[in-house]
């Protein structure tokens, strides 16, 4: 059974309707990627902290998923600083690490935590299955929106199938070590892998069949654009157009 953590909670922005949401968080998304001055990347932090409060995301949930992206990140801060060309501001042995260099992790930084807390608002306030209508009703191609259902449907059980073969090799004896014995191990497991989900997917595509499946999802939703999304619609796109003036007339 798939659980949403993120969707105990009611709130305004819950109430919004989905489209209005997908349509001003990729536009943000877009605006945040591009911009390079730091006004503008620190109001985009604060404008999607102020939407996760909104969406009344529990602060461990938030925590639990910036940290893989600023794992990542932290990651690229041990490399930029010496990479990039520009004026020294310390050295480590031979490498020296640039102001340039040091800006640009910042940047990044700023960036990627902007954008998927803005992510996670979006998420924590709409189920899955509901953003994928919402995307079919926005025109995306329907064999996109149907992979994305059921690549979140059944990345779950492929998971669950992994960890059965795993401890399948373990109860063998396995122990996993930098050797070639451990290389092929895994690669005959994700061999395997691969045809027990070839194999799944066969199974549920001829259950679907049975059932009256005839290529098309239906949504017992049916969206509608109120007054409330009116309001939120001019009010954060007034916040974005802050954002492109303060990045391209270079106002502050």
């Amino acid at each position: 059974m798939i659980q949403e953590g993120f969707r105990h909670e009611e709130s305004l922005f819950h109430r919004i309707d989905p489209r209005v949401k997908i349509l001003w968080v990729c536009l943000f998304s877009v605006v945040v990627a591009v911009s390079e001055r730091f006004v503008v990347l620190v109001f985009a932090l604060v404008l999607s902290l102020g939407l996760v409060l909104m969406a009344k995301v529990a602060a461990g949930q938030l925590t639990r998923r910036l940290l893989p992206v600023n794992l990542f990140v932290l990651f690229l801060w041990f490399f930029l600083p010496f990479t990039v060309g520009g004026h020294p501001v310390f050295s480590v042995g031979p490498l020296a690490a640039t102001r340039e260099g040091l800006l640009y992790a910042v940047q990044i930084s700023l960036k990627s935590n902007a954008i998927v807390i803005a992510m996670v608002a979006l998420t924590a306030s709409t189920s899955i299955l509901t953003l994928g209508h919402a995307l079919h009703a926005l025109k995306v191609p329907e064999k996109i929106v149907y992979l994305f259902f059921f690549a979140y449907r059944y990345v779950f059980v492929i998971h669950q199938e992994y960890l059965r073969l795993l401890d399948a090799v373990k109860v063998r004896g396995f122990k996993a070590g930098t050797n070639i014995h451990t290389y092929k191990t895994f690669a005959y497991l994700v061999g395997m892998l691969l045809v027990r989900s070839a194999e799944r997917a066969e199974r549920v595509h001829k259950a679907m069949l049975c059932r009256g499946f005839r290529g098309r999802f239906y949504s017992l939703e049916d969206f509608s654009f109120t007054a409330i999304d009116v309001l939120w619609v001019g009010i954060m796109s007034a916040f974005v157009l802050v954002l492109g003036v303060l990045e391209w007339m270079k106002i502050a």
